[in-house]
């Protein structure tokens, strides 16, 4: 069985999910936060994982 999990990526400035990943839950523990573009604000912003 696959230990990779679909996420949801989230802005943090409007909390909207912008992207889905995968992540390996047993290899990264802490929560994914990557500098991506939101069409929402229209500019790059920090987006950090969601719950599902």
């Amino acid at each position: 069985m696959s230990q990779n999990q679909l996420i949801k990526i989230a802005c943090s400035k409007c909390d909207r999910t912008n992207y889905w990943s995968r992540k390996n839950k047993k290899l990264v523990t802490r929560k994914i936060e990557l500098k991506k573009y939101c069409k929402w604000c229209r500019k790059h912003t920090p987006h950090k994982e969601a719950k599902k």
